[in-house]
């Protein structure tokens, strides 16, 4: 079969989505798209054979119930530019290829990832993993102020140990975690969908979570159907435990919710996504007696 042409990555192609400050993402190449991942479930059958809404609903099928092979038939590459504190989170999703610019063999560029004023935050309280409040802005272009000197400073130094013929392998040890490096990365769609999952939840950091906002914008522009279904049974959907679908059996039955601690905030904050189960949390007020039937 002939490659498959999709429009709207076509017009992607090769071009920067603007990302932090000083990155991007750039859809380097695809491979198949829709009609790619309803051949491969539906190998028996020719081109043309099914209506695009006997396709949508078969996409729909095969992501809701985990058969998720069909989608791994279908590839993108990118070329990606990102902060390296950014790229050590990318690369723990090991189902992808990539190759990376290397310290050993090139001069690394002057550019550094300096957070806006907004973004400069103070530790969260409750997410050992996470950024709280905004500090006042007064702090935070203090903060921007030392980023940038030391980030100055260092690369001066990284300068003056290449102006000694010391080894680049060495040379760059020093160089610090807001460095920017690039690479090309190529994942199928279905470990795609993966990482967007996670890294653009809003519990994933700000940094990253913008990269995969970019990378979602490619991969609906290469598989929309895909896409939509993705958005209907991973992306937006939730996800609940046997244990949390007790509590909501009991809770249906006006029975008492079961779940205590931390387990209880975790199911409140899922049933907070549902309006439906806000008013089955809320405590009935009597209802006043009927005239007819006071005595």
């Amino acid at each position: 079969m002939a490659r498959m042409v999709v429009p709207a990555a076509e017009e992607l192609l090769d071009k920067e989505i603007k990302v932090l400050d000083k990155g991007f993402v750039r859809l380097v190449d695809y491979m198949g798209g829709d009609e790619r991942i309803v051949q491969s479930a539906r190998v028996s059958y020719g081109a043309g054979t099914k209506s695009v809404r006997q396709d949508r609903g078969l996409i729909h099928y095969l992501l809701r119930n985990d058969h998720t092979s069909p989608f791994e038939q279908v590839q993108l590459t990118f070329h990606t530019k990102m902060p390296i504190f950014v790229a050590r989170q990318w690369v723990r999703h090991r189902t992808a290829r990539l190759n990376e610019i290397s310290g050993r063999y090139s001069v690394m560029r002057d550019e550094f990832y300096v957070p806006a004023p907004e973004d400069v935050c103070i530790q969260s309280a409750n997410n050992k993993q996470g950024s709280g409040e905004a500090l006042p802005m007064e702090d935070a272009l203090e903060i921007i102020r030392q980023f940038e000197a030391d980030q100055k400073a260092l690369y001066a130094r990284y300068e003056s140990h290449l102006e000694k013929d010391l080894a680049r392998e060495l040379a760059r040890i020093n160089l610090p975690l807001s460095l920017y490096t690039e690479w090309y990365w190529q994942i199928d769609l279905h470990n795609l969908f993966h990482f967007i999952r996670l890294r653009a939840d809003a519990h994933a950091q700000k940094q990253i979570r913008v990269f995969a906002e970019a990378l979602a914008t490619c991969a609906a522009a290469v598989a929309p159907l895909a896409y939509e279904a993705f958005e209907e049974h991973r992306l937006y959907s939730l996800k609940f435990s046997r244990s949390e679908c007790l509590a909501i059996q009991a809770m249906l039955a006006g029975q008492p919710n079961p779940l205590e601690g931390r387990n209880l905030q975790i199911f409140e904050s899922k049933l907070a996504q549902i309006p439906f189960f806000e008013k089955i949390q809320e405590p009935d007020e009597p209802t006043p007696p009927s005239p007819a039937t006071v005595s």
